[in-house]
């Protein structure tokens, strides 16, 4: 495969800022100072992986470049990178993670307050709901849009990342068996990625067969990604990751590389990437930007 994922990432991310930048600055009637923090967080780069996928996974099912997808599919891309960056802000609260730095500078609380930085990550929550129906009906069909809304909900809350953030809190300091460690990943981190997946194929009408080989494909890349993070957390510099590592061990938290060691953990992540390829391997070449991002989780250095 010889596909160019910069140049890919270099063409969506101009969209999704301005677009991000735009969906938090509509409100005239909005505090200035809950704006301020939500942007903060929102606007401070990052991959913005679970917006890309989205796209990629529109453009896998559509064989439809990018600018033909934009209006209908970026308002749901965006929709993701909200809740994300919601997350975030919640998880580095001192209540929770408790964590100093997040991309490179200082955390939400400790710049606007703990009770401002919470209200930010409410916002953003319940914004991306609201940006979702901004998709235009004459290009996916409101009962669409519905089923969208229902599984991006349910891979935010107690199914998902919400249910897992528990799971994590509570597994500090008690060592997780190899399943519960898995079913906590999948959950807190695994869950978003994989709906950001398949809401790109299901805002072009993907036929199910696809959808379900794209569940398999979000599912493995999901867990990769977060076994990923587990590695980076021990091997990565906080200069390059952009927050704080050694955090996991600091806080006794259940990980791969505790559990299995990081070679172990580095195989493991392979083989997610390898099931993840072999899910999408009878796409066309259309895929190829699901193909170089799966490639991409397990060599990232951040």
């Amino acid at each position: 495969m010889n596909f160019d994922l910069e140049n890919y990432l270099k063409t969506l991310r101009p969209w999704i800022e301005k677009a991000l930048t735009h969906y938090i600055e509509t409100s005239p009637t909005q505090s200035a100072l809950l704006t301020k923090a939500m942007g903060y967080s929102l606007l401070a780069g990052g991959k913005r992986l679970r917006p890309v996928l989205v796209f990629a996974a529109a453009q896998a099912c559509s064989e439809k470049n990018p600018l033909e997808l934009k209006d209908q599919v970026l308002p749901v891309a965006c929709a993701l990178e909200m809740i994300h960056s919601y997350s975030l802000i919640h998880d580095d609260l001192p209540a929770m993670d408790n964590d100093d730095l997040r991309r490179g500078r200082p955390t939400n609380h400790k710049v606007f307050g703990e009770a401002i930085a919470i209200l930010a990550g409410d916002a953003l929550l319940t914004e991306a709901f609201a940006v979702i129906t901004q998709t235009p009906t004459d290009k996916v069909p409101a009962a669409t849009l519905v089923g969208i809304i229902s599984d991006i909900a349910d891979a935010s809350g107690g199914n998902g990342m919400a249910g897992g953030q528990i799971i994590d809190l509570e597994a500090e300091g008690n060592p997780l068996k190899p399943e519960e460690l898995e079913h906590l990943h999948r959950c807190k981190t695994g869950r978003l990625i994989a709906v950001a997946v398949t809401s790109g194929a299901r805002l072009v009408q993907a036929a199910p067969p696809l959808i379900n080989s794209l569940i398999q494909y979000g599912q493995s890349i999901g867990l990769a990604f977060q076994i990923v993070d587990d590695i980076l957390d021990i091997e990565g510099q906080t200069e390059t990751l952009g927050k704080t590592s050694g955090s996991d061990e600091a806080h006794q938290k259940s990980t791969y590389p505790a559990l299995l060691g990081l070679e172990a953990s580095k195989e493991k992540a392979r083989g997610m990437v390898d099931q993840a390829l072999a899910s999408i391997a009878h796409f066309s070449t259309a895929a190829d930007p699901l193909r170089a991002i799966a490639h991409y989780i397990i060599q990232r250095q951040s």
